[in-house]
């Protein structure tokens, strides 16, 4: 829940108006529910005639967009492919990009590194397998949430509400016979995934591509927002096998939470250290 803000020198008080925009736009963002101009009276100390000023300029310039009951706002397109346009082109890719190429040749087969987007899984990097028979697909790519092992994985580590309301305004969509379309079917697969701590997609969303995925850590022990994951054809990975990734992919797992780590550390210092392509 967002905090009430009230003091003179709080985020909504900004220098500029452009800065008093984002904050709210800050705030709203941080929420994992819709917000109305009521609720944001009372939570901010701000009059209503500012705030409702202030939605108004944000769903004109559709960042915020109206829910279906007319009364209350929620993130928009637009801020939702900013966001993802930062984690694909963010500069710290390029540290990611040398952990996961390092992954591939281990594994020998794809590898991706995979972020919540939309409802959706997003690739944000990608190594592709040298061998000849493979699955393309390019970062930016995007796959669907409950039949994927990354997505999975995301719903897994989730509150029960949230997963519910993020899965539950549509019938689950089936790609292979192997979908799990069922709901209880699916809660029963992300409470195994939970407790195994990784996630594998069995032919779920193309016949004959099984992908195995992981989390990656974060330092302060909250809701991981990253994954890392490997795909091969079924008659290179087979169920029996995806154990064996399992050491490799937690190792570059942990490899990538120590640069995000040391990403921000030199971000905020000014000074970038670049790892040893081999350290990990």
């Amino acid at each position: 829940m967002v905090e009430p803000i009230q003091e003179p020198d709080s985020p909504l008080s900004g220098d500029t108006p452009a800065l008093r925009l984002f904050a709210l736009l800050e705030l709203i963002a941080a929420s994992d529910r819709r917000v109305s101009l009521p609720t944001l009276v009372n939570e901010t100390g701000l009059p209503k005639p500012t705030l409702h000023r202030m939605l108004q300029q944000l769903e004109s310039a559709g960042l915020l967009v109206r829910a279906a009951d007319g009364r209350s706002y929620v993130t928009g397109v637009r801020l939702h492919r900013l966001a993802e346009n930062l984690l694909l082109n963010d500069s710290r890719n390029a540290g990611r990009h040398v952990i996961l190429r390092h992954l591939v040749e281990e594994l020998g087969e794809s590898c991706n590194i995979t972020a919540l987007s939309r409802g959706e899984v997003v690739y944000l990097d990608r190594v592709e397998t040298p061998e000849p028979l493979r699955f393309y697909l390019r970062p930016g790519s995007r796959v669907p949430i409950h039949c994927s092992a990354s997505g999975k994985l995301f719903l897994a580590q989730m509150p029960v509400q949230q997963r519910r309301k993020l899965i539950g305004h549509a019938p689950l969509k089936r790609y292979t016979k192997q979908t799990i379309t069922d709901p209880e079917a699916l809660e029963a697969e992300l409470a195994r995934i939970s407790e195994l701590g990784y996630a594998v997609d069995d032919e779920e969303f193309l016949p004959g591509l099984v992908c195995v995925a992981v989390a990656v850590p974060r330092e302060d022990g909250g809701q991981p927002v990253l994954g890392v994951a490997v795909q091969a054809p079924v008659m290179r990975l087979s169920l029996d096998d995806v154990t064996t990734t399992l050491p490799a992919l937690r190792r570059a797992a942990e490899a990538i939470g120590r640069h995000e780590v040391g990403a921000d550390a030199a971000e905020d210092g000014g000074l970038f250290k670049a790892q040893d392509e081999h350290a990990w």
